[in-house]
């Protein structure tokens, strides 16, 4: 249902909304807003560790989960260069390499001895699962993995994303369509779908284009306005072209 004044806390998917609406010339909001909303007035910043990996921020304002689906870290980093950027809650490359970080060990670990889990399979978010719609991730994963996961992450695991993208292409190339792997697979419950969801088809290749180039990240980061949201909310920024 839709919510006038729906508060929105952090840490997930939706830091680049406070960093646009920072941003606008004409409806700015206040650094007041980001940290009572998303900074949860300090309560966002995270202590934990998993795998040997500092979380840096408390992904879950209702939850008690570690982390969330790998989508968290890009969503919001398309434009939004995470390299260098910083502020008095995290430092944000450290932050997004680490989710990534954390997938990967998961699958490795593969708790639930899923078929296929390990170096070359690996990386859960949110994307069509086998009963419907399901926001994987470590503490809820259904043995589906979702390719746009570590594809997208490129620009933090560019080792592991490779291996990634070599086995779907050489191993599993039934599951490889006109438009790059399915949205979401499970070897363990033999399942795929056919199909294709833009919401994660679409960070893929903005994604790698990131890891070669920096292209997107350069464009939005050289913008004037997100360049006040950012000052404006407290943001360090160490790569602006």
């Amino acid at each position: 249902n839709w919510e006038m004044n729906f508060p929105v806390g952090g840490y997930n998917e939706c830091l680049i909304m406070y960093v646009l609406a920072a941003a606008s010339p004409t409806h700015s909001i206040s650094k007041n807003v980001y940290e009572r909303g998303w900074a949860r007035n300090g309560k966002i910043v995270s202590n934990d560790s998993l795998y040997g990996e500092p979380l840096v921020l408390d992904y879950y304002e209702h939850d008690t989960a570690a982390v969330g689906p790998l989508f968290w870290a890009h969503y919001s980093y398309l434009g939004l260069n995470p390299k260098g950027l910083s502020d008095q809650y995290a430092d944000y490359w450290t932050l997004t390499q680490n989710h990534a970080k954390i997938h990967y060990k998961y699958a490795q670990e593969n708790p639930e001895n899923y078929k296929g889990y390990g170096d070359s399979l690996w990386g859960l978010t949110s994307s069509y699962s086998i009963k419907g719609y399901a926001g994987h991730r470590p503490g809820n994963d259904l043995g589906v993995v979702s390719p746009t996961a570590a594809l997208s992450s490129f620009p933090y695991t560019p080792k592991e994303s490779m291996q990634m993208l070599r086995y779907m292409y050489t191993k599993q190339d039934s599951l490889v369509g006109k438009y790059g792997p399915y949205d979401a697979f499970s070897l363990e419950d033999n399942w795929h779908l056919p199909r294709y969801l833009a919401i994660d088809q679409g960070p893929i290749p903005v994604m790698i284009e990131n890891y070669r180039t920096g292209l997107f990240w350069k464009l939005f980061m050289q913008n004037k306005d997100v360049q006040t949201g950012l000052d404006k909310l407290g943001f360090t920024v160490k790569n602006k072209n």
